[in-house]
């Protein structure tokens, strides 16, 4: 990988992978890029909560211009497939060049290229001493998959440059002028557990093998979500056979559609050949209805040790039914653009801990007051049914603006490169331009990047020649700017 083109690319991207560095992880990473700047002999900054800022003397002639902000986050989402051995906090990132020779994937888990290859594009022009730029700063936040924490907690007047480039976007092609703002909305049911019943039996049901995938950028193409199946299950399971829950996790990502589930159910013994025939059932069931999208599914049933303890019949019926009626996927596309969805939800995780279980959702919305209505019709659903609901992590959406001489000036630089006209389009995702805008109102901001396939799955790839380009761009438009 370090042989690729461009090589200052790919060598630093393949030294981030060698770091672990999962949200929350954050010294490590931010203690190299500390000492990348300087080993380079670059101004080296790092604030209160751990952004990094490298300052690039402008290029002779261009120290008059007004800046550019290389902007990229340093954390990757963990997600690995079940039968991966794994420690994100660890190990290192197994990544290879598929056979084909067209893309850089990793060995079952999430390779890290959103938004590594933006974090290695910024150091490689750091390095570069041929690059043609005006006053440079590379701009490096922590925990951007978990909150967006570093671009909220950003300090006004830290950063000089009056034009942004969000390195973060995943098309090739496509220049992003707006995204959507978000919301986290944990619900909590609380309850004393009651003993099990005397001669009942346990079983373990798995759901393994969805595709998953970015709730933000993948939310619009039907993948099943594995909490909302495993409830359609456990719905049918304790109506028809007197079954009863006693715990239940899925999915670790807010920003991750679920692609695994499992609960620990208890039966009457005289009923474990029916649960494993109803398992059956909808494994087959699931399979039939997601033809062509979720190939991998599995849902399987075993036998485990029976737990002393579950919750109460009344929790448990109601946590179904909230789960149930729950939205999850798109509720809205935008008007004027069929093919962009405005509003969604994703019902991100669920766990179980003691006499508690807490359910995650993240609603996106680039319309303010979508993703309140939204956010209500989930407060809702969850408080009727006695569970506690907060909101958290509210950030806002960055609004278009078609009339910015840097949205000109990157499209004509495309048109001369390439001899073609990027996309102008916004992304239902969030970015960090929205928050980063909020404390410098005139800076102007554009996103884009190389071609990065099912970020925040085990499946994630980055296309080896659009990365190329994507370089080569980079550098056309700091020399046009």
């Amino acid at each position: 990988m370090k042989n690729l083109e461009p090589k200052g690319v790919w060598s630093s991207f393949y030294s981030l992978t060698q770091i672990p560095r999962p949200s929350g992880k954050r010294k490590e990473i931010a203690d190299f890029l500390v000492n990348y700047g300087k080993s380079l002999g670059l101004e080296t900054l790092q604030d209160e909560i751990g952004n990094v800022l490298i300052r690039k003397p402008a290029s002779a002639g261009m120290e008059n211009h007004p800046g550019v902000i290389l902007q990229s986050h340093m954390d990757m989402v963990p997600q690995k497939n079940s039968d991966r051995v794994f420690d994100f906090e660890k190990d290192p990132i197994e990544a290879y060049i598929e056979d084909n020779g067209e893309w850089v994937t990793a060995n079952g888990t999430t390779l890290g290229a959103d938004n590594g290859i933006g974090v290695a594009t910024a150091m490689a022009i750091l390095a570069d001493k041929n690059a043609v730029h005006p006053p440079l700063e590379a701009l490096f936040t922590i925990d951007e998959e978990t909150g967006m924490y570093g671009a909220n907690d950003l300090k006004a007047g830290w950063l000089k440059g009056k034009y942004l480039l969000n390195l973060d976007s995943e098309t090739e092609g496509e220049l992003y002028v707006g995204c959507a703002g978000g919301v986290d909305a944990e619900a909590t049911f609380t309850y004393q557990p009651v003993e099990t019943e005397e001669g009942d039996i346990a079983l373990k049901v798995e759901l393994k093998g969805c595709k998953g995938g970015h709730s933000g950028c993948d939310i619009h193409l039907q993948r099943a979500n594995a909490i909302k199946l495993l409830f359609r299950f456990l719905k049918d399971a304790v109506a028809n056979y007197e079954a009863r829950l006693a715990c239940v996790e899925g999915g670790n990502m807010r920003n991750a559609i679920p692609r695994e589930a499992s609960a620990i159910i208890t039966i009457p013994e005289e009923s474990y050949q029916d649960l494993q025939d109803l398992v059956d059932r909808y494994e087959d069931l699931w399979l039939r209805e997601y033809d062509g999208i979720e190939t991998d599914l599995t849902f399987k049933a075993s036998e485990v040790e029976c737990p002393k303890q579950e919750m109460p019949e009344d929790v448990q019926d109601f946590l179904i039914h909230a789960i149930t009626i729950c939205p999850h996927g798109v509720y809205r596309m935008i008007p004027e653009m069929p093919d962009i969805v405005e509003t969604s939800n994703n019902l991100a995780i669920i766990k179980t801990e003691e006499g508690k279980v807490s359910v995650i959702c993240l609603t996106r919305s680039n319309v303010e007051s979508r993703k309140e209505e939204l956010a209500s019709i989930i407060q809702s659903a969850f408080a009727i049914a006695g569970a506690d609901v907060e909101f958290s992590g509210a950030y806002p959406g960055w609004k278009p603006n078609f009339k910015s001489s840097l949205l000109e000036t990157m499209k004509k630089t495309y048109e001369q490169e390439f001899g073609n006209s990027p996309r102008i389009v916004t992304i239902h995702a969030g970015l960090e331009c929205g928050i980063i805008g909020a404390n410098y109102p005139n800076m102007e901001m554009i996103s884009f990047g190389p071609t990065i396939e099912h970020p925040h799955s085990p499946d994630e790839r980055v296309n080896i020649a659009t990365v190329q380009k994507f370089y080569h761009y980079v550098q056309a438009a700091m020399k046009a700017l």
